[in-house]
């Protein structure tokens, strides 16, 4: 079975790229990546090409456009459970999430089998480089989501999370629905429903210094309406338990 492997989904990140996957494969751990790239128009597809020469364990997913980031994780799960990975990654391209936390996530994760998470908000607010305005809306977007779910997360919303392959086996990846960073609370939300242990580990968060984010309004808005859909259809769902 092969162990270790880190999603990073990509669009635009070609100012990203060479340095993401180098600090990942610079870590005294061993991890492979998959890169999938949603057809980005400044030639991210064509360098990481170029990439696998230098690094064999190296690889890419190239889908025909942007689908959003929840589909790019499922067809991204998908490729790492048909290869056999035990442990699997999200971590973003722009070095918000910092590549030498994947290792504390792994050691975390390997206790339980279960889901890791980078949180930047269980031993407060450790976000660098953000406007107060911004940190404020991700903070309580999590406040709120534990108001309405009952999931005992700090940080929902988190995009730097470890995952046991049986998280990914258990779960049926095709009922996920949402496609912005709500993604982030239904997996979290789904996997805690099924009875797997969902720890934090807390990290500082630093905003991007190359590249352009990609919230926009109508994330926040599937966010906010959505988590209480999410919450009414959980009622009338039966999860699966693990032992």
């Amino acid at each position: 079975m092969k162990t270790r492997i880190v999603i990073i989904p990509t669009y635009n990140e070609i100012e990203n790229i060479d340095f993401i996957t180098q600090a990942v494969f610079e870590l005294p751990m061993d991890f492979d990546v998959l890169i999938v790239d949603d057809n980005s128009p400044d030639g991210t597809g064509k360098r990481i090409k170029e990439l696998q020469q230098k690094y064999p364990n190296l690889h890419l997913l190239e889908r025909k456009e942007k689908n959003g980031l929840g589909t790019a994780y499922i067809d991204g799960f998908k490729w790492c459970l048909q290869k056999g990975y035990e442990y699997v990654f999200e971590m973003d391209a722009d070095f918000s999430h910092n590549p030498t936390d994947l290792m504390r996530l792994y050691e975390a994760c390997t206790t339980h089998q279960g889901m890791t998470i980078g949180s930047r908000y269980v031993t407060g607010v450790n976000v660098v480089n953000w406007p107060m305005s911004r940190v404020m809306l991700s903070f309580f977007a999590s406040k709120y989501v534990r108001f309405i779910t009952g999931l005992d997360v700090h940080d929902t919303t988190a995009g730097f999370v470890c995952y046991h392959q049986r998280i990914l086996e258990t779960i049926d990846l095709d009922r996920i629905k949402f496609r912005g960073y709500a993604f982030q609370i239904e997996m979290k939300f789904t996997a805690w429903k099924h009875g797997f242990k969902v720890t934090e580990v807390p990290i500082i968060f630093t905003d991007r210094t190359r590249g352009e984010s990609k919230i926009s309004k109508g994330i926040i808005k599937e966010a906010v309406w959505g988590v209480i859909s999410m919450k009414i259809k959980s009622l009338f769902h039966t999860y699966k338990q693990v032992e």
